[in-house]
C-alpha cells in the first residue's frame, strides 16, 4: 500500500516578540492505513488524534519551533507514544512554549524519517528560524516546507531568531534545486510547486532589501 498525504487545518494563535496573531495551520499526515507521521502538531491535539485514528503514530516532526507549530506536540505525544523530533538549533524557541518538556530526538540535515513506505529526508533550511527544516520525499514528489517557502515567496523574517539572507540561501541551495514538478506543501495556506516559485527568486531578493 503506497503512502498517502492528508492535510488537517487547525486554528489558534501565534505569539512572538510580544505580539499575538490568529492563524490557521496546515498539519500534514503521511502514512497508510496502519502507520503515520505527523508534520507540525499545531493547536489541537484532539483533532490531530482523531485524524490519526487507530493508526500507529510513529513520529511528530516539527519543521520549526514557533509556538503555533509545536503547541500541541507534547499532548499528542503523551496520548500516542510518538517521538517528537526537532532540530537542535530551535531549542531556545521550543523552550519558550514548553520549558518543562524537551523534544525526544534531534533532526539533522540528511536524516531520513521513515513511515509506511515514505522516506522523508530532512533538509536544514534556516532563516525563518535557526532550526527550520523541510522534509523531502522524491517518491511522493513532495517537499513539506513549514514556514520556509510559501506560494508567493519566503517565510517571514522580521522577528527574533530570523534572518532574510539566510532564508534566501536556504531556498536557493536546498529547495529550488529540487525537480520543478515537486509539490510544495506549506505550513499555512495553499500548496504550490518548485517550478512555480523558482523564477521569482531575484524578485524576492529585491523585495527583501
Amino acid at each position: 500500500m503506497a503512502p498517502r498525504i492528508e492535510r488537517l487545518v487547525t486554528s489558534g494563535q501565534f505569539s512572538l516578540d510580544g505580539g499575538t496573531w490568529d492563524v490557521d495551520n496546515n498539519v500534514w499526515l503521511v502514512g497508510d492505513d496502519h502507520e503515520v507521521v505527523v508534520i507540525d502538531a499545531a493547536h489541537d491535539a484532539d483533532a490531530i488524534a482523531a485524524a490519526v485514528g487507530d493508526r500507529r503514530l510513529t513520529a511528530i516532526v516539527c519543521t520549526h519551533a514557533h509556538n503555533d507549530h509545536v503547541d500541541a506536540a507534547p499532548a499528542l505525544a503523551e496520548r500516542t507514544g510518538a517521538t517528537i523530533w526537532l532540530h537542535r538549533d530551535d531549542l531556545p524557541l521550543w523552550q519558550q512554549t514548553h520549558p518543562d518538556r524537551a523534544p525526544d530526538a534531534w533532526l539533522t540535515d540528511g536524516l531520513v524519517i521513515e513511515a509506511a513506505g515514505a522516506d522523508l529526508t530532512v533538509l536544514h533550511t534556516p532563516g525563518h528560524a535557526p532550526g527550520a527544516v523541510c522534509l523531502y520525499d522524491p517518491g511522493l514528489g513532495t517537499v513539506f516546507t513549514g514556514d520556509t517557502l510559501f506560494q508567493g515567496g519566503p517565510g517571514a523574517t522580521g522577528r527574533s531568531y530570523s534572518h532574510f539572507p539566510t532564508i534566501i540561501d536556504s531556498i536557493r541551495d536546498k529547495l529550488l534545486v529540487l525537480p520543478p514538478e515537486t509539490e510544495v506543501r506549506t505550513g499555512h495556506g495553499d500548496s504550490t510547486t518548485i517550478g512555480a516559485e523558482a523564477p521569482h527568486l531575484e524578485e524576492w531578493i529585491k523585495r527583501g532589501h
